[in-house]
């Protein structure tokens, strides 16, 4: 009886070690889902929306290149943009500031150590109506006007977003803190805000400077003719500029920030060959076709005579 039991339990033991070989055997027998590489596969990425027309046309060089790669960008306001990084619903974001203390605090604390890289100087522009004679400010009437203290004339200031990084840049780099006036209309997107100041006189708006400076696209074209961009003078600058390539680069146009990348990826996969592109000539190239400034080519400027 004793000798049957302990075949009982052999026999048990031999089956549930028999049921265990088969499933490995099934799991090895499974293919391992493809990884994407530099050149091959699909991502999605998370864009700040102020950086859709140029993106939009980084993207469409880097897939003509590499024919194999498909990239889905969705823009959106930036700090959407740095919760979908946190999340994981997108492993690279391009957005216009770096990661803050305590973002990398938190990626410390989870053992990760993203990338990320200053790609290039951007300008926000300030756009009026057409019919609005006010189109020259120094920066202590924009400061006026962004804290609501101007009451030389009634402003009607319009962002794309509440949540954008216009929004956030105001509020740190002019305002110092100060919020915006209690009036501020806030539209869905930057074409929304061009619209709208075209059809009001009162209004100024503050968008993304790619949105106008791409020479060669007809709606960058329609939108400039739409509006008036507005000429700054730096606290200590001698002139009124636009946000011109040169005057960006130069520093003599005042609202200028930075366009970065963040890369949160656990292989070196399609992300990591795309900001590899961003930061290479041929996609710094794209960047200067916006009229922005490169941060990674070595631009030089030079006196030029006219005869």
């Amino acid at each position: 009886m004793f000798s049957n039991k302990i075949k009982k339990q052999h026999t048990l033991y031999l089956s549930v070690l028999a049921i265990m070989m088969m499933a490995c055997g099934d799991n090895s027998g499974k293919k391992r889902p493809k990884l994407d590489t530099p050149t091959e596969g699909t991502i999605h990425i998370s864009v700040d929306e102020t950086y859709k027309p140029l993106i939009d046309s980084e993207i469409r060089v880097f897939e003509s290149l590499y024919p194999k790669t498909h990239i889905i960008a969705t823009y959106k306001p930036e700090a959407e943009c740095f919760k979908d990084l946190v999340d994981d619903s997108a492993r690279l974001i391009i957005v216009t500031r770096d990661f803050n203390q305590k973002e990398r605090d938190y990626f410390k604390e989870i053992r990760i150590t993203p990338r990320s890289m200053l790609l290039a100087w951007d300008a926000l522009a300030l756009v009026t109506n057409k019919a609005n004679p006010d189109s020259i400010l120094t920066m202590d009437q924009v400061r006026n006007i962004m804290n609501g203290s101007d009451k030389s004339r009634k402003w009607q200031l319009v962002f794309d977003n509440q949540n954008s990084s216009t929004v956030r840049y105001i509020l740190d780099s002019v305002n110092k803190g100060t919020p915006l006036p209690p009036d501020v209309m806030a539209a869905k997107n930057n074409p929304e805000v061009i619209d709208y100041v075209a059809k009001n006189k009162d209004a100024i708006g503050v968008i993304g400077v790619s949105w106008i400076s791409d020479r060669n696209d007809s709606t960058s074209i329609e939108f400039t003719n739409k509006v008036t961009v507005v000429k700054l003078r730096a606290d200590n600058g001698s002139e009124f500029v636009k946000p011109y390539q040169l005057y960006i680069g130069t520093g003599s146009y005042p609202l200028k920030r930075g366009i970065f990348f963040g890369l949160k990826e656990p292989h070196q996969g399609l992300g990591s060959g795309f900001v590899t592109f961003l930061g290479s000539y041929e996609g710094q190239l794209v960047i200067s076709k916006f009229r922005l400034f490169p941060a990674r080519l070595n631009v030089v400027f030079r006196e030029a005579n006219l005869k």
